[in-house]
C-alpha cells in the first residue's frame, strides 16, 4: 500500500493518492488532473475510485475531468446532492480498493455532506483518517458556509459538528494518520497548524476544538473570531456541484495570444479586465493604464477569487513570458474560467510600441523613514490580527480583502503611505487604487516587516498573533 500528500501550497490543499496492488484510489483531485494521469501510468495501476469529501468551496476539484479521463466514478458521502452521475455512499459502507479497504464515516457539519474516509490496510488494521474539511490540524472546518444551503445557522451547524466528531473522530484510535484537505493559509479554518500530517492522537491534545468540555464551549469557540469568507466561495461549490468546463477547452480559450494592436480594443470589445501577473517589483515601474496587479509569485488564485470575486468575469493577461499556461492553470483551480487571451510579447511589446503606460510611486523603508512625520497618514493592508499584533501608531487598518469597501472613502486630495507585510498585498491595494483614479500615495517596498528594521518608528507593543485570533 502507498499514501500519497500531494500538497498544492499556494491553495494551501492537500490531495491523495493511494495505490494497493494494482489499483488507485484518488482523494479530493485538484483541477489539473495531469499530475494524476502520470501517476497512474507510471505505477501501472488502474483509478477505481474518485472521493470527494464535500463539494468544496475554495477550489474547484478536478473530479469531472478524471472521471471522464480514467472512467472511475465518483464517490460522495450520504446526502450529496450532485448534478451529474456520482455514487451517493451509506455510512459506514467500504469501497475496496486492491486488498485495503475505504470506509465511508458521514461527519456533517462543515457542510451536511461532509463525509471522511477511514483507512482499512491489508491487515485489517484501521491506518488512516482522510478527513476534508471535517478536521483539521489544529482546527476543524468552519460551519458558516453551508448556512443557505441547509436553512440552518453556524450554531446548528457547529452543534453538528461537534456530534460528528465526538461520535466517528474521537473514538478512533490514537495512532490513526490525518491527512486533512487543508493547512494554514486556507480560509476554510481559522487556527491551522503549519504541518501538514500528523496523528490523531497529537491532535487529540493540541487541537483546541477537540479539547472543549461540552457543545456549548464548542460552539463558541469555533465560531468566536470568524471572518466573512471570501466571496468567490459559493461560485466554486456551484461548480463543483453542478459541472464546469473541462480544463483542456479552457486552457485552449485562454491560450490565445493577442497583439499589441489588437490587444486595447479586444479589451473594450470584451469588457474584460487586464489582470498583470507580474511582480511587484517590475509591475510599479511601468504598466498598462487600469491594470489590476496579482503576483503569480504568492497566494495568486485565492487574492484573485478574494478581489474579482465574479468567475465568470472575462480576464486579458498581462505575464512574464512564458508562464502563461501555469496562470491560466492557477485560475482555473478557483474557477476563473474565462480567460480570453494574453498580450503576444507581454509588457515589453506593449512598451515598446510607444503606448500609454502608468506606475505606481515606490519607496524603500529607509527612505519613508526620512519621509516618515507624526502627521503622515498610513494605511496598513495587513489582516486585522497581523495589525493587532504589532503596527506603526496611528496608522489607519483597511485590510485588501475589503478593499471593495474601504476605496470608496479614500480622499485622494490627501497624501498617504501604503504598505503590508512584504510588499505582495500593498502592490495589488495600489493598483486597485490606481484603477479608481486614487494616485497621490506612497507605496513602501518591502512592507512593514521592512519598516521594523530601520528601527525608527514609534509602533504599537507587540502582542503574539496567536493571541488575537
Amino acid at each position: 500500500m502507498k499514501v500519497e500528500q500531494i500538497y498544492t501550497g499556494c491553495l494551501a490543499q492537500g490531495a491523495y493518492y493511494i495505490v494497493s496492488e494494482n489499483e488507485a484510489a484518488i482523494i479530493d483531485p485538484l483541477r489539473e488532473v495531469k499530475p494524476y494521469l502520470d501517476r497512474l501510468e507510471k505505477d501501472n495501476v488502474t483509478l477505481k475510485y474518485i472521493f470527494e469529501t464535500h463539494f468544496h468551496a475554495d477550489f474547484v476539484s478536478g473530479h469531472l475531468d478524471l472521471s471522464k479521463k480514467t472512467g472511475a466514478p465518483i464517490i460522495y458521502g450520504p446526502t450529496a446532492k450532485p448534478e451529474f452521475e456520482a455514487i451517493i455512499a451509506e455510512d459506514h459502507q467500504i469501497f475496496e480498493i486492491g486488498n485495503v479497504k475505504i470506509k465511508v464515516l458521514h461527519t456533517p457539519g462543515h457542510t451536511m455532506e461532509s463525509t471522511t474516509y477511514l483507512l482499512i490496510d491489508e491487515n485489517g488494521t484501521e491506518t488512516a483518517i482522510f478527513t476534508g474539511d471535517t478536521l483539521f490540524l489544529g482546527d476543524v472546518g468552519r460551519p458558516d458556509l453551508a448556512q443557505k444551503a441547509t436553512n440552518l445557522t453556524q450554531e446548528d451547524l457547529a452543534g453538528i459538528l461537534y456530534d460528528s466528531l465526538q461520535s466517528k473522530i474521537i473514538p478512533l484510535d490514537d495512532s490513526i494518520t490525518v491527512y486533512p484537505a487543508h493547512g494554514a493559509g486556507s480560509a476554510c479554518g481559522k487556527n491551522m497548524q503549519k504541518e501538514t500530517v500528523d496523528t490523531l492522537g497529537n491532535q487529540k491534545k493540541t487541537n483546541y476544538a477537540l479539547n472543549q468540555p461540552d457543545k456549548e464551549s464548542f460552539i463558541r469557540e469555533v465560531l468566536d473570531g470568524l471572518t466573512a469568507p471570501p466571496k468567490y466561495f459559493g461560485m466554486n461549490v456551484a461548480l463543483n456541484k453542478g459541472g464546469y468546463e473541462s480544463l483542456d477547452t479552457v486552457m485552449n480559450k485562454g491560450l490565445t495570444p493577442i497583439s499589441v494592436d489588437d490587444f486595447e480594443s479586444f479589451a473594450e470589445e470584451t469588457g474584460a479586465l487586464i489582470l498583470d501577473t507580474r511582480g511587484a517589483a517590475e509591475f510599479h515601474r511601468g504598466f498598462i493604464p487600469n491594470s489590476i496587479n496579482i503576483g503569480l509569485k504568492g497566494d495568486f488564485a485565492p487574492w484573485v477569487g478574494t478581489l474579482i470575486i465574479d468567475v465568470k468575469h472575462p480576464l486579458l493577461l498581462v505575464t512574464d513570458e512564458g508562464t502563461e499556461e501555469e496562470v491560466i492553470t492557477r485560475l482555473s483551480r478557483v474557477g476563473f474560467d474565462n480567460v480570453v487571451g494574453y498580450l503576444d510579447g507581454g509588457f515589453k511589446s506593449w512598451k515598446n510600441s510607444n503606448n500609454e503606460t502608468d506606475e505606481i510611486k515606490r519607496i524603500s523603508p529607509a527612505e519613508f523613514a526620512e519621509q516618515f512625520t507624526k502627521d503622515a497618514t498610513v494605511i496598513d493592508v495587513r489582516k486585522l490580527t497581523e495589525y493587532s499584533a504589532e503596527h506603526i501608531d496611528n496608522a489607519y487598518n483597511k485590510p485588501l480583502d475589503t478593499i471593495s469597501d474601504w476605496v470608496k472613502s479614500i480622499d485622494d486630495s490627501e497624501h498617504f503611505f501604503l504598505h503590508c507585510a512584504g510588499g505582495y498585498r500593498s502592490m495589488i491595494a495600489a493598483s486597485i487604487l490606481n484603477s479608481h483614479g486614487i494616485r497621490n500615495f506612497t507605496e513602501i517596498e518591502g512592507g512593514f516587516n521592512g519598516i521594523k528594521k530601520t528601527e525608527k518608528f514609534p509602533t504599537s507593543d507587540f502582542v503574539c498573533q496567536s493571541k488575537t485570533l
